[in-house]
């Protein structure tokens, strides 16, 4: 069998092993559990595998976390509309920025750099962790930069309860580490960091 092919095969349906930009499937924005059954089981857990997460799995995740659901406005309101919350994907492959308008992540950095994303020995075992930056030249405040993460990171909560995986939000992120791997400027502030998998 054609090797190109055989590559093909193994990576289909699934995030690729190949570092590169990633081009998302258009998000399923129907089904899923009822929300009050989703919070019913809104949990945090730390009890990952390494399982990956499909191609379409991650989109739906993304654009339920912090995705455009009208042409200009997203899932998750924002203080004054302005949307000064960055999402950073740590990935096997690497280091991925959430372009939200194209639904597609860009790739900043390759390599596998979920150990940095935090202090717990399972952050470099679960497939995802997600990184939330403010743009605090963006922000109307610092207090509404924190507001606003903290509804990104719920959304996600509920769409892994929906889903069958499981994640936790940590403050414990090595910080500093974080932001100058990630080239981040003086007026970007690294907030908090959210993990999510499947449970092991």
């Amino acid at each position: 069998m054609n090797k190109l092919i055989i590559i093909g095969l193994l990576t289909l349906g699934s995030v690729s092993c190949f570092a590169q930009d990633i081009q998302l499937p258009s998000p399923n924005r129907t089904g899923g559990k009822p929300l009050m059954d989703a919070l019913n089981e809104r949990q945090s857990n730390r009890d990952f595998s390494d399982k990956e997460l499909s191609m379409q799995t991650l989109s739906d995740l993304l654009w339920a976390a912090y995705g455009f659901n009208r042409e200009t406005k997203r899932t998750v309101p924002s203080s004054q509309d302005r949307q000064e919350i960055d999402l950073y994907v740590f990935l096997k492959t690497g280091v991925y920025f959430y372009d939200a308008k194209n639904q597609q992540l860009i790739l900043k950095i390759q390599g596998d750099y979920r150990a940095k994303t935090g202090v717990q020995p399972f952050v470099e075992v679960a497939p995802l962790n997600f990184v939330f930056v403010a743009n605090l030249d963006k922000a109307s405040n610092r207090d509404a930069a924190l507001t606003d993460c903290g509804f990104i990171a719920q959304n996600i909560y509920l769409f892994c309860a929906s889903e069958d995986l499981i994640s936790v939000v940590r403050g414990s992120v090595k910080k500093e580490e974080v932001h100058d791997l990630l080239g981040l400027n003086e007026k970007q502030e690294v907030l908090l960091a959210q993990t999510v998998g499947y449970k092991q």
